[in-house]
């Protein structure tokens, strides 16, 4: 599936699952900021603030709104980034601010506190240490701001891009953590990759004997390579990043330490030309698989789950990274169900 996808709505963004949070003054409680002329907007706690879209754009290999596939698990306790910062100009941020604050207090039965808060951020852009949103220098400038992936924004590390927006002449590094850069994109599309379903074809199919070998492959036309290109344009910003996957092993765990797998360390590794393991035919049935399992006990009256996990090696390349850099290895798998039954003598 080939997919492009840009981040066009508010507080949840279907597509691109991200939003922008503009931070105010700290309130306590989810305050409904009600409807503006382009969307919803809602305060949640002292951290989410105010949102406006992402136009940070997704295509390639990407998942859409279904989630109808899986994502990686990163290698070790490394995750994509879940917040960071984009630039605006001066006229959509002012838009923003002014059209939150005029929705606020035109919505009936508004929090006091919730108007107060809008009060004080759009005074600091328009009438404190900023004047006008820096209209009259719109052209030598951006107001960054912090956008959080809004699937995880729950989480603790979305919570640490907690700084106001600042304004920073065409140029100039943003002094913030975490400003979007073509690495930080690549990182974003490495959790939008869209991967095929990890169901190994086995032989026996659905039942098996014990003791009996059952092989096991991957059809190759459905494991290549996959990408997925991240890009920002806004203002002096044009950059971009395409982060690749490549299918480079399989692991079977066989769901009971009652088995063993071939080979020994339960690791298939994928051969030159994509494919993994080797398909039975007639005539194997006396031959060691290149890739599958052997059950040592029944499964009784139920089955064991068969896990089957693809290790996928991650690269980008993108604006002023022209050669292929490694981010760390993901997975993903599912389980199969396998029923594994006693073989049965007959007596004569």
């Amino acid at each position: 599936m080939h997919a492009v996808i840009s981040g066009r709505t508010r507080l949840v963004l279907a597509s691109a699952a991200v939003a922008c949070v503009l931070v105010p003054s700290p309130a306590h409680a989810d305050v409904d900021l009600g409807s503006g002329n382009e969307g919803a907007v809602k305060q949640q706690g002292a951290s989410k603030g105010y949102t406006i879209e992402s136009r940070i754009t997704f295509s390639g290999s990407a998942k859409g709104n279904s989630g109808s596939s899986g994502g990686f698990a990163a290698v070790g306790n490394w995750t994509p980034p879940a917040c960071w910062y984009e630039p605006r100009s001066a006229e959509e941020f002012s838009k923003q601010v002014e059209d939150e604050y005029n929705t606020t207090l035109n919505t009936p039965g508004q929090a006091n506190y919730a108007k107060r808060a809008v009060g004080d951020f759009r005074n600091t852009y328009k009438d404190g240490e900023y004047k006008n949103y820096n209209l009259d220098q719109k052209d030598e400038g951006s107001w960054w701001v912090a956008v959080r992936d809004e699937d995880r924004w729950t989480e603790p590390e979305a919570q640490r891009c907690d700084q106001q927006p600042v304004w920073v002449e065409n140029g100039d590094t943003p002094p913030v953590e975490n400003a979007v850069t073509p690495q930080v994109l690549a990182e974003l599309a490495y959790n939008r990759i869209q991967l095929p379903t990890t169901k190994v074809t086995l032989a026996p199919a659905d039942i098996t004997k014990v003791n009996l070998p059952t092989w096991a492959w991957l059809d190759k036309s459905m494991f290549k390579e996959v990408s997925v290109t991240a890009a920002l344009n806004v203002g002096a910003l044009n950059i971009q990043a395409t982060t690749t996957a490549k299918p480079v092993s399989l692991r079977l765990e066989p769901g009971t330490a009652d088995a063993e797998t071939y080979p020994a360390s339960g690791e298939c590794t994928f051969g030159n030309d994509g494919s993994i393991g080797e398909p039975y035919a007639t005539g194997k049935a006396g031959q060691t698989p290149a890739c599958g399992v052997r059950y040592l006990r029944s499964s009784g009256d139920g089955t064991f789950k068969l896990q089957a996990t693809i290790t996928w090696e991650i690269t980008w390349t993108g604006t002023g990274n022209p050669n292929p850099t490694r981010l760390p290895d993901g997975t993903f798998g599912n389980d199969q169900e396998v029923t594994v039954q006693e073989i049965q003598a007959v007596n004569r």
